[in-house]
Formats: C-alpha cells, sequence, structure tokens
C-alpha cells in the first residue's frame, strides 16, 4: 500500500450496531479482521466503550462478562480477547478506550491549562480527543487497516460522541480511507412468518441523522435473506445490494469468518477502500482446527467452578480455551457449570461426581470460597484431574495447608484479615494502598519453571510468560513447610521470587497457577496448560464416560 521502505498509511473501518446490543459487532470485526489478514494485510482491532468507568476493571462481571488483561497490564473489554484468538496478534492499552477515559485525558488537560482558558466542549475537545485515540494505532506505520469497534447500540445517548468524532473524520482523511459498516437486525416474526426489515431501515435512518451513510450493512439473521429483501433493504438504506450481507447464525463463532468470506464481505471492503489485494486468504489452518472442533472423537465432561456462573461470560476466555483444547485432542469437552456457592453445604460431593475434571476459576471476594476449597479437596483426594486459575491455586493452597499441612485456621487475607496463617496474602508494598484500581499485579510476567516438573512437561521450556489480575500471592513465610507436606512451588516469578505454580506429584493431575493462561490462547495456539488438562481428564475418564461422539 504504502511505497518501498514508507511506513504503511492505514485505512480506517467504523463498526457501529442497531436495533439491539449483542449482535456481535466483536466477532464480526474479528472475523473482517481475520479474512484481511488472511490476504496479507496487517490489520488490528480497537474497540471504544461509550461507558464512564475508566476500564472494565472494576466492573462486576455480572454487568459486563470478564475483564480481559492484555500483555501491558491494561484491563479491557472482553471483545479484546475475541480480537487475540482470531487474529493471533497481541492488543494492548490502546485497543480499548472508554468514554471515562476519554474525559479523563480531556479534564486532565484543561486543568494543566493546555486549553489557555478557552471553554472545554464535547464539540470540538472531547471528539478531538476521540480522534486522536482512534488514530495512535494506525499512526505507528505498522497497520494496512485498523477496525475500530463502536461499542452500544447508535441511539444511545451515551455513543454520540463517538458516532460524530467517526463523522469528523470521514472528512479529515479523505476519499477511500474510512468505512462504515453498520451491523443490524432482521427479525423473524413467527406469527406473520416473515422476515421484516424495517428495524434495519429505522437504524440506518438514526446513522444518517448523526451524518453517517453506512457504506456496508450487516444484517443478523436467522434466516437466510432472499435476494428481494436484500434489494428492499439496499433500495431503504441507500446502499448497493451487494453491500448488504447476510450474517446467520452460526454453530460456533469460529464459523463467522468462513460465512463472511462465502458473503463476500473482505471483497466488499477492499473495494471500497481501494485497496488492490488478489490474494486468496488463506484459511487452511482455520478450517483444519473448525475440522477437528466439528468431528471430535471422544467427549469428556468438565466441572468449572465458579461464583459468576449464571453469566458465562464472566467466563469467556476460560470457556474459549477448553474449546481450542478440545479440537486439538478431537475431543468435545462439556463444562457443567458450578456455582461454587452450592458447594458449600454437606452432601456438596454429589454435584461433583461424574466430572472427569475439575477447574476451580479465578475470582475475587469472599463469597463462595469455602465451595471452591470444598471442589479442590474433592479433585485431590478423588485423584481427579484438578486445574487451578490465579483464586482456584489459591484455594488450592489454602485446602492443602488445612487439610494435610494440618493449619486448620489457614486462609486468605482476602477474606480473613485476621487468620493467624495467611497462607495467601497481600503483597508488602501493596499494603497502604487504598485505590483498588492500582492494588494489582496486571500484565505479562515472567516465570521461571522447575526442571523435571509437570510443568516443565506442559511448556516444554524453563521460562515463560503468562498475564496477571490479582492482588493477593502465595505467602513465601509458608513455603518450605507447604513444600515438604507434598505441594511443590514449581514456578516462580523471575523478578519477585514469588510462586507462580503450585502441583502435587502422587496425583494424575493437579496445578494451579496465579497467572491468567486462557488470555494467551487463541486458535492456532491453544494455551499447553488447557490442553494438557483436557488430555488428563479424557486418559481420566471412563471408557462409559468418554463415549463416542460418532
Amino acid at each position: 500500500m504504502s511505497g518501498k521502505g514508507q511506513p504503511k498509511t492505514a485505512k480506517y473501518i467504523f463498526v457501529t450496531g442497531g436495533v439491539t446490543s449483542s449482535l456481535g459487532k466483536g466477532i464480526i470485526a474479528s472475523s473482517l479482521a481475520k479474512l484481511l489478514q488472511a490476504r496479507g494485510l496487517s490489520v488490528t482491532i480497537q474497540k471504544f466503550d461509550p461507558y464512564i468507568n475508566i476500564d472494565p476493571g472494576t466492573l462486576n462481571p455480572y454487568e459486563h462478562g470478564e475483564c480481559y488483561v492484555t500483555n501491558d497490564g491494561a484491563e479491557t473489554d472482553l471483545d479484546l480477547g475475541h480480537y487475540e484468538r482470531f487474529l493471533g496478534v497481541p492488543t494492548s492499552q490502546a485497543n480499548n478506550i472508554t468514554t471515562g477515559r476519554i474525559y479523563y485525558n480531556v479534564i486532565t488537560k484543561e486543568r494543566r491549562g493546555d486549553y489557555l482558558g478557552k471553554t472545554v466542549q464535547v464539540v470540538p475537545h472531547i471528539t478531538d480527543e476521540i480522534k486522536r485515540s482512534i488514530l495512535l494505532l494506525g499512526e505507528t506505520g505498522e497497520y494496512d487497516v485498523v477496525i475500530t469497534e463502536i461499542g452500544g447500540c447508535v441511539g444511545d445517548i451515551e455513543s454520540l460522541p463517538f458516532i460524530e468524532a467517526t463523522r469528523q473524520l470521514k472528512w479529515d482523511l479523505g476519499e477511500k480511507n474510512t468505512l462504515f459498516i453498520h451491523l443490524t437486525l432482521v427479525p423473524y416474526l413467527a406469527s406473520a412468518g416473515e422476515l421484516k426489515t424495517k428495524p434495519t431501515q429505522h437504524s440506518v435512518r438514526q446513522l444518517s441523522e448523526s451524518g453517517i451513510q453506512p457504506d456496508i450493512l450487516v444484517c443478523r439473521t436467522e434466516h437466510p435473506l432472499p435476494q428481494d429483501m436484500r434489494r428492499k433493504i439496499a433500495l431503504f438504506c441507500n446502499v448497493s445490494a451487494n453491500d448488504v450481507i447476510e450474517a446467520m447464525d452460526a454453530e460456533t463463532i469460529y464459523d463467522v469468518p468462513l460465512l463472511m468470506r462465502k458473503e463476500k464481505l473482505d471483497a466488499r471492503v477492499l473495494y471500497k477502500l481501494d485497496i488492490y489485494n488478489d490474494r486468496d486468504a488463506d484459511l487452511d489452518q482455520w478450517k483444519a482446527f473448525l475440522g477437528k472442533l466439528k468431528n471430535p472423537t471422544e467427549q469428556i465432561t468438565i466441572g468449572l467452578v465458579g461464583k459468576y456462573v449464571e453469566l458465562k461470560d464472566s467466563y469467556k476466555s476460560i470457556a474459549e480455551a477448553i474449546i481450542h483444547a478440545g479440537a486439538v485432542c478431537e475431543t468435545k469437552v462439556n463444562i457443567r457449570w458450578i456455582s461454587s456457592e452450592t458447594l458449600i453445604d454437606a452432601g456438596y460431593e454429589s454435584r461433583l461426581a461424574n466430572l472427569d475434571g475439575i477447574l476451580v476459576a479465578p475470582g475475587f471476594g469472599e463469597r463462595g470460597i469455602e465451595g471452591k476449597i470444598n471442589a479442590v479437596k474433592y479433585a485431590r483426594e478423588n485423584k481427579i484431574p484438578f486445574f487451578g486459575i490465579c483464586l482456584g491455586m489459591q484455594c488450592a493452597v489454602i485446602e492443602f495447608s488445612r487439610n494435610v499441612l494440618g493449619l486448620a485456621e489457614a486462609h486468605s487475607s482476602e477474606m480473613n484479615p485476621e487468620t493467624i496463617h495467611p497462607v495467601i496474602d497481600i503483597m508488602a508494598e501493596q499494603k497502604d494502598i487504598t485505590n483498588k484500581g492500582g492494588t494489582m499485579r496486571l500484565g505479562a510476567y515472567g516465570c521461571k519453571i522447575e526442571k523435571g516438573s509437570l510443568a516443565h512437561s506442559i511448556y516444554g521450556k524453563l521460562n515463560i510468560q503468562e498475564r496477571h489480575r490479582h492482588r493477593y500471592e502465595f505467602n513465601n513465610n509458608y513455603f518450605e513447610q507447604i513444600k515438604a507436606a507434598g505441594m511443590t512451588p514449581t514456578g516462580i516469578n523471575t523478578d519477585s521470587g514469588l510462586v507462580e505454580i503450585v502441583e502435587i506429584k502422587d496425583h494424575p493431575f493437579f496445578i494451579g497457577v496465579q497467572f491468567h493462561p486462557e488470555y494467551k490462547s487463541t486458535v492456532v495456539n491453544p494455551a499447553p496448560l488447557f490442553v494438557h488438562f483436557v488430555k488428563a481428564a479424557l486418559k481420566n475418564a471412563s471408557p462409559v464416560a468418554k463415549g463416542t461422539t460418532k
């Protein structure tokens, strides 16, 4: 696209949504990015969220789903997880901006006197800051295309400054350098027995009233869009019929890139942005993954024990990492979602029966903690493959300290600040910090693995980097005691000496990790810990439990 030796000049695609939220803008953006990447273009995706929180780090998972963490320690929207899983390219702080961040930046500049006494207003000051943030990644010279997903729904009062900023950018950047894709819903009314285009017409009209004419419409639908309906949508929404793209409900999100290629979404985008590209999208690896995913030879059931299981998006990256690992093993992994609060009372064991593996999930706070500890105890005593992530690893340390080491009062100082045996404790340097947004170990950290350990056999190397999101740590004052009793710390942070991995040897598979391996699992590079956990669960499963999916 650029001259030889010249930095790339990025083109910008904006993805908006209408009619209703949760239509899958993130999946459409990721699928388009995958197709462009498969044609040899360099692509990144960013998400602009219209809520006033600085980031989702302090949001309850029931409000917003999981908080996804990048290598550089940014707490971001879960859609960034989709971007990384589809593209296999790390994202960063620059890939997720909120209204809160925009206003924070503008107010900071105003307090500093940068506006020289001028009245600070939404236009131009807020919109200028939004535009500056949108252009940051494109100005690095690394990307041919930058896709920007605007969160929320067209017509939301919160989204207006973002829509206005993108309208201005169209004129700032010039012809053929921007493209607007609008994702909309074409609902099926069972009583009438037909698809209805009116919601799409209203949504596009609302966007047009903001000064933006969409270039391409992607229509979510449960039924195929007949050609005459595409022509009708095109006529009323002021686009070409070729630019009305059908997005049928898919069996799996990983089907969507292939469905979008069939609809020629990537070809329309390249044509409209005036990008010459005659390469076919190379999706061989993607198709191989889908082939294994859809044709498993065996199946297992894994119990996912957590406190937010009613909203499965709270554990989105874990669920996707399990899907990636299952495909590698040609195994259908059924997840049994188990609320940790149901494992507190006597008889909890029945809820954990007939599982081939138990995964104790991350989380914060005291609610359901004893249920997680009981799940660890059940897995350890019954020799069921166990995998603990973050708080799950901490629960494993607490359970082992109580029931093997004999420290009945052992606990985490997060749950019980008065415990006489804080086997999990906050780092000394963080004890005086009261601002919860700033007390966590966030982002990628190095870890040295003990030679010959289970972790070593899983990773196949002695030095790894994984992403973190937590405040409390394994208390090294108990290191020798716990190790002598049979729980071995086999992964140590290279800088601080903090414990990152614990395992038990006389067990088919028992490992807890302080970090979040799910964040780095992608279609092409599934997380090794998940792959080996699925293999262990498969080995543990009885022939009857395994069954066959054929």
